[in-house]
């Protein structure tokens, strides 16, 4: 039997927001859409993340009225799906039940077919509310699973910390620690789970043992997400697909690569050479694609890549004989487990079509890049950016002091900001956390949710001023003041 590979595509959210800072408008929006119903994706990843956000800041336009317009012109030809922070949304902060039944009806109301719901922490009482309601107004409910990575310690700095009598911790996030909580995701109710980086960390190796781990334990489809960044990206969905995963999430062509997850077209060429059936059309698809060129370069004053792909079209365009031959020792690399051949491959495969190289400072630090990249401005607005090196080398024993939170939005910038914070404090000959953010006392506290590793009390009365957990109390959130606007008269 022919086997088959869903794609979800990322390239109206994800994609524009990785790319492009999010700036992608109505307008240009409403020309691709006529194509979008003929490509026949089996999702669309148009909604949440920094959308809604973004698009009333810097745009001006409405968020219901962009789900709703894609729905309109979309039908359900595709799946329409959005990103959501679970207790915390679209927003940075915890929500009471009542805010996010309210909301899940609303967006499956307008339009929305898939909420991907995730949380910072993989803590899974942060996201019930939210797959409750989801599937309760119906909605599928795709629960995401955040990819992170153990901080790394050399040899010398683990054996010095064992002589004084601070041995580090064992690994945490382990295979078995990610499908604990795929488990418990799939027991809530998930229609699907997601193994979502972010960040782009996976290496291939790992995304292949993940997904035969998931696909042999889960009863519901499993989703892979991933990013270019640090330059595993295309290797990695590659180990995914053919280990067995069930949906992938791509950009279209120019939309793709770089800080954005991999090309379509580049997947496309994969299973033609694998026999796996895609149900998609990749004539419709590249009529998207030559006004994605178009709008890129609209964008260009937020296109931080600022270089651009050679064209391709799979259907037309010859793949010389020496790159074609990279598939093929690819694709056979992938089925032996042979990572670092896999990564040569396909790193060579994007070096011929023009997609950005790695992100060597990322990969080596092992962190998000947009984590990266703040903290960075953040030293740059202080005048302090020779601090750098410093800040980045607190980020293992801020993270670590902290329950050891996943690399992911928001935990992310809030342990950047505060090994800033910390970097400082220790310029100026003062113990660190002299000046812990409002943030990071939140997380400290409990707010946030259930960290990985417990947090020692000492370390809480330190921050907080008390040795207690407390988590979100729902009671004290405020209603938003609601004034009536005269001239339009609500």
């Amino acid at each position: 039997m022919i086997r088959k590979l869903l794609i979800r595509d990322l390239t109206l959210r994800d994609g524009q927001q990785s790319a492009f800072a999010t700036r992608m408008s109505q307008k240009q929006i409403d020309k691709v859409l006529p194509f979008y119903r003929e490509a026949g994706f089996y999702a669309m990843e148009i909604w949440g993340g920094a959308v809604p956000d973004s698009i009333m800041r810097y745009l001006g336009e409405d968020p219901w009225e962009r789900l709703e317009k894609i729905k309109a012109s979309v039908g359900n030809t595709s799946k329409l799906t959005a990103l959501s922070r679970g207790r915390n949304l679209f927003g940075y902060n915890p929500y009471p039940d009542k805010i996010i039944k309210g909301f899940c009806h609303n967006s499956i109301e307008s339009g929305l077919d898939i909420m991907r719901i995730f949380d910072a922490l993989n803590d899974v009482e942060n996201i019930k509310s939210t797959v409750k309601y989801v599937k309760r107004f119906g909605g599928m409910a795709d629960c995401a699973v955040c990819y992170t990575i153990d901080p790394y310690h050399s040899a010398v700095e683990r054996i010095v910390a064992a002589l004084h009598g601070h041995p580090l911790h064992k690994p945490v996030f382990t295979n078995e620690y990610f499908l604990d909580k795929a488990l418990q995701m799939e027991a809530l109710g998930a229609d699907m789970i997601t193994i979502k980086d972010m960040s782009g960390l996976i290496p291939p190796g790992r995304s292949a043992e993940i997904v035969r781990l998931f696909k042999k334990h889960l009863k519901v489809p499993v989703d892979f997400h991933t990013h270019c960044t640090p330059g595993y990206g295309l290797a990695s969905v590659l180990a995914a697909i053919v280990n067995g995963v069930d949906v992938v999430d791509t950009n279209i062509w120019y939309f793709a690569g770089g800080t954005a997850a991999p090309a379509i077209e580049l997947v496309y060429v994969f299973c033609k050479k694998m026999g796996i059936e895609l149900d998609i059309n990749m004539e419709a698809i590249a009529k998207i694609n030559a006004h994605l060129l178009d709008i890129r370069k609209e964008l260009s004053v937020f296109d931080m890549a600022k270089q651009l792909p050679k064209p391709f079209n799979p259907l037309t365009d010859r793949i010389p004989t020496e790159i074609d031959r990279f598939f093929n020792d690819a694709i056979d690399a992938a089925r032996k487990d042979k990572e670092e051949d896999l990564l040569i491959f396909c790193r060579a495969i994007e070096e011929y079509f023009g997609f950005p190289e790695p992100n060597e400072l990322v990969k080596k630090a092992q962190i998000p890049g947009g984590m990266y990249t703040n903290m960075v401005a953040q030293l740059k607005q202080l005048g302090q950016l020779d601090l750098l090196e410093k800040a980045m080398s607190l980020i293992p024993q801020v993270r670590m002091d902290a329950g050891l939170p996943p690399l992911v939005t928001p935990t992310s910038q809030i342990i950047g900001a505060q090994a800033v914070s910390c970097a400082l404090d220790q310029q100026k000959g003062r113990p660190m956390y002299s000046n812990p953010s409002n943030q990071f006392v939140a997380l400290v506290k409990g707010e946030y949710g259930k960290t990985p590793v417990p947090i020692d009390p000492e370390f809480r009365l330190k921050i907080t001023g008390s040795r207690d957990e407390v988590p979100y109390d729902p009671s004290d959130y405020e209603m938003q003041e609601n004034p009536v606007i005269e001239d339009v008269g609500v």
